[in-house]
Parts: C-alpha cells; structure tokens; sequence
C-alpha cells in the first residue's frame, strides 16, 4: 500500500542517494507514480537495505559516501539471491567510461542527470514489465529536473 495516497503500491523501489534534495526530489516524484520508497544516503547502508529488503528495482548514483554506485551493483547482480533486480545508475556523470563501467557491473540503466520525470517513469516501467507508463499520468508540474533547485520546466 502506498503511504502517501492509500493506493495499491506499483512496487518497492530504492533511492540511494547522497544528496538530500535530490533524494527528496525522487522520493516525492516515485510517490506521485504510486511506488513506495525507500532510501538510503551511502552506499553500505543502501546496499543492507537492499539485501533486507529486496526492492522490486534500485536506484543508485554512482558518486556516494563509503562505497560507490557500481560496487553496490556488482555486489547486488554476481549475487544469485539478488542478481534479478533492476538497477538504474542515474548520475550526474556523463562520460562514455562511466557508461561502459555500468554495463560492466550489469547495470539494467543508465540515466543521467538532469533527467526527464517520463523517461525515468518509462525506464521503471520497462525494467519491471509493466504496461505502458501513460497508464497512471505523472503530476504535470514535474518535468525537467535541475538538481540545484533552479529550474523545473516540462
């Protein structure tokens, strides 16, 4: 059951972020879809949350205090009891190595920031098999997301 609106939940997804106002950001536009959410602010305590609570999809930066992005997902996807969850590296580093390192630990996506609340909302949609993502409109107040909080546009 999602928190937030008494609805059924869409699935248990996990932020693991260390900015605060970007984990704030995807936790209110996770809600606004239906998803319940969980969050965590380094990579050793999203990655015990990930193994307690085995989420129906991850949502790793990479760039994050005592273990990085693509630790957690190698840890996660050569594990047998974890290697099915989804796993989007959404960050803000945008170079083709860091791409071909995602891809390297088995990353299911690589989002990079800013990005567009729909592509993310098709992403989820996708890597969990669900159907098209129109299905539950997002708030249209949410488009385009600067992370220093100074521009949201649709």
């Amino acid at each position: 059951m999602n928190k937030k609106s008494n609805q059924p939940s869409r699935g248990k997804i996990l932020v693991i972020e260390d900015d605060e106002r970007a984990r704030g950001l995807l936790r209110t536009r996770l809600e606004s879809f239906g998803f319940e959410v969980m969050c965590a602010d380094s990579g050793d305590q999203g990655l015990k949350l990930a193994r307690q609570e085995k989420p129906s999809l991850i949502i790793v930066d990479i760039m994050l205090p005592n273990m990085n992005g693509y630790q957690i997902c190698r840890l996660l996807k050569f594990d047998k009891r974890f290697e099915n969850i989804p796993i989007i590296i959404l960050t803000g580093l945008q170079q083709s190595k860091n791409f071909q390192t995602a891809e390297e630990v088995h990353a299911d996506s690589f989002l990079t920031k800013p990005y567009r609340a729909q592509e993310l909302l098709e992403t989820i949609e996708k890597l969990l098999g669900k159907e098209k993502a129109e299905e539950k409109p997002p708030n249209p107040s949410l488009g385009l997301i600067w992370l220093d909080g100074t521009k949201i546009a649709k």
